[in-house]
């Protein structure tokens, strides 16, 4: 029997709270999957600097499976879409068989996606007091929680199960609001990347690492 390939991804992503929950998805999928985080917080055009100009990325193109990219979506970022897209499409297209672009989105701050480990709830998140409302209420849950902290990140994210169960429901959930496709697709992430709505699509990633 043919020794089966581990996938590899390249994970790209804007904070250090982002870099400590990929971090608990590199060390519990490790079996399964070669989850390779970028060395410093950086989105699409660091992955397009990475993989037209060092030899690390630009020589493992053949091998690459999917290039993450993780974040939290902003209202006032929402007009950076078309130059993004562009840039998901030349990643895309770095060979002939398309490399899987994956968008790990939440609204405004991946403690939202933190605390769906722990409750259904898709409050209005925007201003820097919503974010501090979410952040507190993750604290409830885990009172040492810290932002970028790998230790207390860890120890929420061993609830993900729960969190997939609740990040499906963001998305069921706006099947009112005209969301075009529940379904990761260009037109949804475009709809989404408005950062009107509350949601997260990291559960999709996680999902796809269960299936390995």
């Amino acid at each position: 029997m043919a020794r089966k390939i581990k996938p590899l991804i390249y994970v790209f992503w804007e904070g250090e709270s982002e870099q400590a929950y990929t971090k608990f998805l590199k060390k519990i999928f490790e079996n399964v999957a070669i989850i390779k985080p970028y060395n410093a917080a950086g989105l699409f055009s660091a992955a397009v600097n990475a993989f037209n100009n060092n030899p690390r990325y630009r020589n493992n193109t053949d091998a690459t499976d999917e290039i993450w990219f993780f974040f939290d979506t902003e209202i006032d970022k929402a007009n950076q879409w078309k130059a993004n897209y562009k840039m998901i499409n030349k990643l895309r297209k770095l060979r002939k068989t398309h490399i899987k672009v994956r968008l790990l989105m939440t609204t405004a701050c991946l403690e939202y996606w933190l605390l769906l480990h722990y409750e259904k709830c898709a409050p209005a998140i925007a201003t820097p007091e919503d974010k501090k409302r979410i952040l507190e209420k993750v604290k409830l849950h885990l009172p040492l929680y810290k932002k970028g902290d790998e230790e207390s990140t860890f120890k929420i994210a061993e609830h993900y199960q729960m969190a997939i169960s609740n990040g499906t429901w963001t998305l069921e959930h706006l099947v009112a609001e005209g969301i075009p496709t529940i379904e990761d697709k260009d037109e949804r992430n475009a709809w989404l990347f408005e950062g009107k709505y509350t949601f997260t699509t990291v559960h999709e990633a996680i999902e796809y690492l269960k299936e390995l």
